[in-house]
């Protein structure tokens, strides 16, 4: 056996969707977390509800590394279909946990295998046939446990915490994960080099939670009273999370009454308009959806913009075009939504890098919402949205919300009623408005999709609509000062730079090390928000090459940010471009850097 290799490794779980394979897999994600072990968990499903493959992986770095690998260490073979296909994954010296009856002759002689008979197992020491089949899985749980050396006490936190609302189940999986666990020690000897060993000072302070639910909990904090919604890959966790939220912490603990309003809609187009009129009345709402949802809600965006309404859309992006792979992660919404209506329209555009910042942006986009009365959409993806992240815990809002421009009744008697829903009078771009039920006979107006001047009636004048859209555009300009800035790290003060955004952050990360280690150290900006900062053009400045790093096929931020140059500046930007489905690895930003960095200008 070669030397030991401690707490780095990529496990990978081959199995069929709808076996119970993912709450086996998160109790050892959650076993190896509590050893104090840095986990990246990523899920990889079909998009039937059962039957087909399904692949779960869990990375184990001593860095904390979250980006996806694209080797594997240990495989566990659970599904026939996918053997010989999952065994090429596999790096040399791995390891390969299989059931026995899958056969090894004339397959890979430079991996290690240890056969195990899960199915007779599974009979013999599971007494239930109705939980036999999702138990069996907990019966690969004890054999990797075996393997890795993870201390039962660890397991038994992680069954633990997955069956929280149900205690009656931690002992019988328990039992199958210890029958797992026997079979190894009875029939194997360590023939690997993988280990596991606790750690300190890595995890502490850290959580694991996924995007859409942090995402959920920062609309909960942001005070979103009515939030309609169409289920959809995948988008429906964060709404199914502001649900149970909300039954906990937004239900009056005397009456019992509802303090929030969560309307399932029978399609997006009708979701995204419950959520606007909500809006116009007064209430912070939003609603959650995915790339073929914002195909949908495109006019009544430009609606939402042009009439200036305050609403929250949450697009958690997906590949695409048409239905697409609903299952599989994209950054290819971008260019749609910042654009989205026909006619002159751009968007706000939040855009969380980490489950911390799915939280913060989802509740602060009810703020930038209220205070440019505009639609806010907030782009996360399959990946960030729907895998669990290591997080720091998330901080309890330190300010109250900020509503906006709002006449209140007393407002409009000092004004002697007297004001224009559309007129400028600040010089931002961003008029008054008044809410529904205002006491005051000058408090309503129309509100208009089509052409209207400063005081809310209809017009076809088009110096009032050129005046209209300019004063819109202006809002937008000096409003994207006030959106998250970029994070900048110029630290190796290299003539390379990188610029990425949303869960590429963490591939970024982990090549920025290894370019570093093969000397060849870059600079970083991490965008957060649509329009771009100044930063962005600043950054691209101050370096000789600049790399776009995106999860799409066209580059559509490349194309953004070179829109966005002086002419001078623009040849110094180039593309890196994923769009196979996958989560973005690390290598995936190195190679094609390295090679263009090896060829001569």
């Amino acid at each position: 056996m070669t030397q030991q290799i401690i707490n780095d490794l990529t496990i990978q779980a081959a199995t069929v969707n709808g076996s119970g394979s993912q709450t086996a897999n998160l109790i050892l994600t959650r076993a190896i977390f509590h050893m104090g072990i840095p986990v990246a968990p990523k899920n990889v499903f079909p998009s039937n509800i059962e039957g087909l493959p399904t692949w779960y992986q869990l990375r184990v770095t001593p860095e904390g590394h979250m980006a996806r690998s694209d080797k594997v260490d240990i495989l566990i073979a659970f599904n026939p279909a996918t053997w010989h296909q999952d065994l090429k994954t596999v790096r040399p010296g791995g390891v390969v946990i299989h059931e026995d009856v899958f056969s090894t002759a004339d397959v890979r002689a430079d991996v290690t295998y240890y056969p195990v008979p899960f199915s007779k197992l599974a009979k013999s020491k599971i007494q239930s046939d109705t939980l036999r089949k999702q138990l069996a899985n907990m019966l690969y749980v004890g054999v990797v446990a075996g393997v890795l050396g993870i201390p039962l006490e660890a397991l038994e936190h992680g069954v633990k915490r997955q069956f929280l609302s149900k205690p009656k189940a931690v002992q019988v999986n328990l039992d199958a994960i210890k029958a797992g666990f026997d079979y190894w020690q009875d029939n194997f000897s360590k023939q690997d080099p993988y280990h596991l060993e606790p750690m300190t000072g890595a995890v502490e302070g850290k959580v694991l939670v996924e995007g859409n639910q942090a995402a959920a909990l920062g609309a909960l904090m942001g005070g979103v009273t009515v939030a309609a919604w169409y289920p959809i890959t995948p988008s429906s966790s964060l709404c199914e999370n502001l649900i149970a939220y909300a039954e906990r912490f937004r239900t009056d603990p005397k009456t019992g009454e509802k303090l929030i309003s969560v309307v399932q809609a029978e399609d997006e187009l009708a979701a995204v308009g419950m959520a606007i009129g909500a809006g116009w009345a007064g209430a912070r709402a939003m609603t959650s959806t995915s790339g073929p949802g914002i195909s949908l809600m495109a006019e009544f965006a430009g609606l939402a913009y042009y009439a200036e309404v305050p609403v929250v859309i949450f697009d958690i992006q997906r590949i695409g075009p048409s239905t697409g792979l609903p299952t599989r992660t994209s950054q290819a919404d971008i260019a749609f939504v910042f654009n989205l209506s026909h006619g002159d329209t751009k968007h706000i555009v939040l855009l969380p890098g980490t489950v911390e910042e799915c939280y913060e942006f989802g509740r602060d986009a009810f703020d930038y919402a209220d205070r440019f009365q505009t639609p806010v959409f907030v782009l996360s993806d399959l990946d960030l949205g729907m895998n669990l992240w290591m997080t720091p815990e998330f901080k309890y809002p330190d300010r109250p919300f900020d509503r906006g421009k709002v006449l209140s009744k007393e407002d409009l008697e000092r004004l002697s009623g007297e004001w224009g829903r559309y007129r400028d009078v600040d010089g931002d771009g961003v008029t008054y408005r008044t809410l529904p039920g205002t006491d005051h006979p000058a408090a309503g107006y129309f509100t208009r999709g089509s052409g209207h001047d400063e005081f809310a009636r209809y017009t076809e004048s088009a110096d009032a609509y050129a005046r209209n859209m300019d004063r819109l555009a202006h809002k937008l300009e000096l409003g994207r000062h006030a959106l998250p800035a970029p994070v900048v790290d110029e630290t190796t003060q290299s003539p390379i730079g990188l610029i990425a955004f949303g869960s590429s952050h963490a591939a970024v990360l982990e090549a920025r090390d290894a370019l570093a280690e093969a000397g060849k150290p870059v600079d970083y900006l991490r965008l957060r928000a649509l329009p771009l900062s100044d930063e962005v053009v600043a950054f691209v400045s101050r370096h000789e090459r600049v790399y776009v790093v995106e999860q799409n096929r066209d580059g559509q931020v490349y194309d953004l940010v070179r829109l966005a140059l002086p002419p001078h500046l623009v040849e110094r930007v180039r593309s890196i471009r994923h769009y196979n489905g996958q989560p973005i690895p690390a290598v995936a930003i190195i190679e094609p850097l390295l090679q263009t960095e090896a060829v001569p200008a």
